[in-house]
């Protein structure tokens, strides 16, 4: 019941969906399957809940409408059949969502949409307005314009980037097995589930298990969950490998069905502070008033009108430290203005600096994206 407790007691999850699952051996959507799926979602959203899917499929989707059968695909082909599939594949969901209330919207993301800290932010945000609206963010690689061959287990990660990206503290990764086992199951018997991991350990990788090639569609296997799992533990996030095959996969976990926990590592909110404060290197710095860095050390945002001199050459995005008026560092943090903006709205009130500029991002830094510096002065 272990993973009943994660499940039920995250705020935001994110659950991975494979094209073994979503489509069927016709190469058509798997409406039955998304159905029960779709009920999984909306009891998840009524106790409150936000639900995120990262969905696989346009691709297998796409072979069927461009007449390509299951044949290797060229990196083009691939390209022309996901943009073939992406249509369907919303259709798909839509039609599973739909007729229980939910509104969904598709979110097409590249690897650097969750590496590149401007882009990064603004799939942030675009994310988080649609949880905020009540919308089911269903998020795809966007395979038409990658410029590399689509690897192994890109979902897989990307799942875990995403739960990165929201904070999320569940990440469900439905695969053709339920869960982590000492030996492939498929190939030896006595293999035994191994129902909670706490560390993942060298041993632990090495008793991953290689994909279903039965399934045909899916190029995921264990050992890019694993991965995916590395991932979302540093990020705080706990990840749930089960068997995704069950009508209401979901619902099988939360009613005791075998599912493996692997822990998280820390917390989300102090994993992205850790991220912050010491994995990222300062583009510039802003120079605030005593009142703006004490707001700052109570975890408030920092606001245009404390700031009283802009130091460096940034973009929307980078990270800057933020000094008190003696040049000591109070907090780094993610600014929201790149650096002439910055300087142009310096002692504006925040209801000024869309007149200045022709548009307002908020603070210059989000309280969100602030993490206080390790000798920051009292």
């Amino acid at each position: 019941m272990a993973a009943l407790s994660e499940l039920s007691a995250a705020r935001r999850v994110v659950v991975k969906v494979g094209s073994a699952l979503l489509v069927g051996p016709d190469g058509a959507a798997h409406s039955a399957w998304l159905a029960d799926f779709a009920a999984d979602v909306a009891r998840l959203r009524s106790r409150g809940q936000q639900v995120l899917v990262v969905s696989s499929g346009a691709v297998a989707l796409g072979r069927r409408r461009l007449g390509l059968g299951r044949r290797a695909l060229s990196l083009p082909e691939k390209q022309a059949a996901a943009a073939a599939g992406q249509s369907a594949l919303m259709r798909a969901w839509e039609e599973a969502l739909g007729p229980l209330g939910l509104t969904c919207a598709q979110v097409l993301l590249t690897r650097d949409d969750t590496e590149v800290r401007r882009r990064w932010l603004n799939a942030r945000a675009t994310v988080e307005t649609l949880l905020g609206l009540g919308v089911i963010p269903v998020i795809n690689e966007n395979d038409t314009v990658v410029t590399e061959e689509i690897r192994v287990g890109d979902n897989d990660r990307l799942s875990a980037r995403v739960a990165q990206l929201v904070g999320a503290e569940a990440l469900v990764l439905l695969s053709d097995v339920d869960g982590l086992y000492t030996a492939d199951p498929r190939r030896d018997p006595a293999a035994v589930h191994i129902p909670r991991v706490a560390r993942l350990t060298p041993e632990i990788e090495a008793v991953a298990g290689g994909a279903n090639a039965q399934a045909g569609v899916g190029t995921g296997g264990m050992a890019t969950k694993l991965e995916a799992a590395r991932i979302a533990s540093q990020a705080g996030c706990a990840t749930l490998i089960t068997l995704g095959t069950r009508a209401g996969p979901l619902a099988a976990v939360e009613a005791g069905a075998p599912a493996t926990v692997i822990e998280p590592a820390t917390t989300p909110r102090a994993a992205y502070k850790a991220w912050i404060g010491g994995s990222l290197s300062p583009a510039g710095a802003l120079t605030v008033d005593a009142g703006a860095a004490a707001a700052v050390r109570r975890g408030k945002s920092l606001l245009a009108a404390g700031v009283r001199a802009v130091a460096g050459r940034f973009d929307k995005g980078d990270c800057v430290r933020v000094l008190n008026p003696e040049g000591a560092e109070v907090a780094r943090g993610l600014v929201r203005y790149e650096s002439g903006h910055a300087s142009r709205i310096c002692g504006l009130k925040s209801d000024a600096i869309e007149a200045e500029l022709g548009y307002t991002s908020g603070p210059l830094i989000h309280a969100d994206d602030l993490a206080l510096s390790a000798h920051a002065p009292a």
